[in-house]
């Protein structure tokens, strides 16, 4: 693990990596989105805790059920996309524990703790939410990252309790405790259509080493 990765896959993953907003329509398979998912998979996260749940939207009837919660702003570009994410993450992860981090009680020490199990449950969601979009990348991906939603609506439709709305089964997942985190369009972007790269801090401006 000590090799640097080639100037290409930088380029690919980060320096050229771009976010957009306009899309060729040519449709993303089954297969990428499950090689997406195998290379997300393997980021850390605390405890093993994996609280990560995706719902890829593909289908126009999926599409249309996202549209009322989506501000104005993100309406046409998520339309248009091939694919939409809804990166979201299970509060009651820790019921899977015992199969993910067998080693240790570790669902003992979130059970009884909500604050505790929530803040774990949103962080390390966020950190796989980050991972997704790099194994994006990776797999030929272009993303579109985005807020601008209303979480509470995306839930009741998409997680809710009700069994023709739930996404998940009770096996991959506890049913009723899904929260939204953000959503990623995926496809093949149009980079003639791209706005000019935004300006980043330096080194110094915002790292210290002491």
């Amino acid at each position: 693990m000590s090799d640097v990765i080639s100037a290409a896959a930088t380029s690919q993953l980060f320096t050229e990596a771009r976010t957009h907003s306009h899309w060729q329509q040519k449709p993303v398979s089954d297969e990428t989105l499950e090689q997406l998912y195998n290379l997300m998979r393997m980021g850390p996260t605390s405890a093993n805790c994996c609280p990560v749940r995706l719902l890829f939207l593909r289908s126009k009837e999926a599409k249309e059920r996202l549209r009322p919660a989506l501000n104005e702003g993100n309406v046409d570009k998520t339309m248009a996309a091939p694919v939409t994410a809804i990166i979201a993450h299970d509060m009651k992860f820790y019921d899977f524990l015992p199969r993910l981090f067998p080693h240790a009680p570790a669902k003992d020490w979130f059970k009884d703790d909500a604050e505790l199990a929530a803040a774990t449950a949103f962080r390390n969601g966020s950190l796989q939410g980050g991972y997704f979009i790099i194994a994006a990348r990776a797999v030929g991906l272009d993303c579109g990252p985005m807020s601008g939603f209303d979480n509470d609506m995306v839930d009741k439709e998409f997680f809710g309790q009700d069994s023709d709305r739930a996404a998940f089964q009770q096996e991959h997942c506890t049913s009723g405790h899904i929260k939204s985190n953000f959503l990623c369009n995926l496809g093949y972007g149009k980079p003639d259509l791209l706005h000019p790269r935004g300006p980043r801090f330096d080194f110094g401006e915002v790292c210290k080493v002491i």
